[in-house]
């Protein structure tokens, strides 16, 4: 899919509603005119927006922003950390209750901070999961934390919140890119990556947290254009989406390798 008309052989890309290849932006507290114009000038490559953190409860525009969404079809949700602080002070049902009342379809289910073990955290999926489309989040902030997390028991944790009802299983890394899936100087642990997608898990129930460049180029390029990337800052969704279709120097040689092995299978 692209704006411009041309001869091309690009990747294919389907139009929102997607069912895969999804594009979920992080905002961080920008200012509404700053958002209104990354939504404007992107819209058609966004999914879903994350209100990240608690960013919602002191944000003086979220009611703008969140009407500026629905202006354009996209679909919103509150960070995890807003969820477990709900969930710390034994205020679960209020914090559902915060999200009925700001319209919000999407709930982000996580524990990636307070001492809530997964299947503990697996009900509270179940719970949500009567009312909203849940996004489970696996992985902790604390990287010491998170080394303790051997393959199997990310695979385990992943299979036990998709059991619960969560509709996608996203992979920690924080919007730095720095944790969970990612060693504290940034570099993925690609042998936690290879042991996840050889689960069997379908990668399409998974969305990847991937904030830079290098973490978005991997999934691409590992998992192909319909990778689901999470934590997209405003302004690179429009790079992003050049990475997808091969039109950024980071995925262009590994897409035309590809094209030209198909060419040469089809031939054969």
């Amino acid at each position: 899919m692209t704006i411009v008309p041309s001869e091309l052989d690009l990747p294919e890309r389907s139009r929102r509603p997607r069912c895969s290849g999804l594009t979920m932006v992080i905002d961080n507290g920008i200012p509404l005119r700053a958002f209104t114009d990354a939504i404007d000038s992107a819209a058609e490559y966004i999914d879903s927006v994350k209100f990240g953190w608690g960013t919602a409860l002191v944000t003086p525009t979220l009611d703008e922003k969140i009407a500026h969404l629905r202006e354009h079809g996209i679909s919103f949700y509150f960070g995890g950390t807003l969820f477990e602080k709900f969930v710390v002070q034994g205020a679960f049902d209020s914090y559902l209750a915060l999200c009925r009342d700001h319209g919000c379809e999407v709930v982000e289910v996580s524990n990636g901070t307070i001492p809530l073990p997964n299947r503990e955290k697996a009900r509270y999926i179940e719970r949500a999961a009567a009312t909203f489309t849940v996004l489970s989040e696996v992985g902790y902030k604390d990287q010491e934390r998170c080394l303790q997390l051997s393959g199997a028991d990310w695979i385990r944790c992943i299979r036990e919140d998709l059991e619960a009802g969560a509709t996608r299983v996203i992979t920690e890394a924080r919007e730095s890119g720095k944790s969970g899936i990612c060693r504290p100087d940034g570099t993925l642990r690609f042998d936690l990556i290879e042991r996840i997608l050889a689960s069997g898990i379908d990668p399409n129930d998974l969305v990847f947290e991937a904030p830079t460049k290098e973490l978005q180029s991997y999934f691409v390029k590992r998992v192909g254009p319909g990778a689901n990337l999470a934590n997209v800052a405003p302004g690179d969704v429009v790079g992003c989406e050049t990475l997808r279709l091969g039109l950024r120097s980071d995925t262009l040689l590994h897409f035309e390798l590809e094209r030209h092995a198909t060419e040469l299978a089809a031939g054969a």
